[in-house]
């Protein structure tokens, strides 16, 4: 099995208060799924929204994600977090790979005050509250 790259940041996500509920899908009974959360700093959340739903229009069809969830920080100001669904680590590596990903990838960097952060996560389970 592929390892995840995983991009250590400075201050730790407090993944309790994202409060996400995955969705994922069941094979034989275990849980599969791949969630990649992207940190940004900016003061141009609206633009990189529009680019987000330029990015889903253009790959309607092609894209393997399965739901994108767009976060604001409470507590550190102008800092959000994406959270992206994918029902694999191997479906999330095809979805890198399109080419209007990396040219959203180049515009959303554009957009930021410093470095994008990634972290790649591998579901273990999922809990209905």
């Amino acid at each position: 099995m592929a390892k995840p790259v995983v991009v250590a940041t400075e201050r730790p996500l407090n993944f309790a208060a994202i409060g996400l509920m995955l969705r994922s899908r069941v094979r034989q009974g275990v849980i599969m799924g791949f969630v990649q959360i992207i940190e940004i700093e900016t003061t141009r959340p609206d633009e990189i929204e529009a680019l987000v739903g330029g990015w889903r229009a253009k790959t309607a069809g092609t894209r393997t994600a399965q739901r994108g969830t767009f976060t604001k920080d409470r507590d550190r100001p102008n800092t959000y977090v994406q959270i992206v669904e994918f029902p694999s680590y191997e479906a999330a590596m095809v979805n890198s790979e399109l080419p209007e990903t990396a040219e959203l990838s180049r515009n959303i960097a554009a957009l930021c005050d410093g470095p994008i952060t990634f972290r790649n996560l591998e579901v273990r389970s999922v809990e209905e509250m």
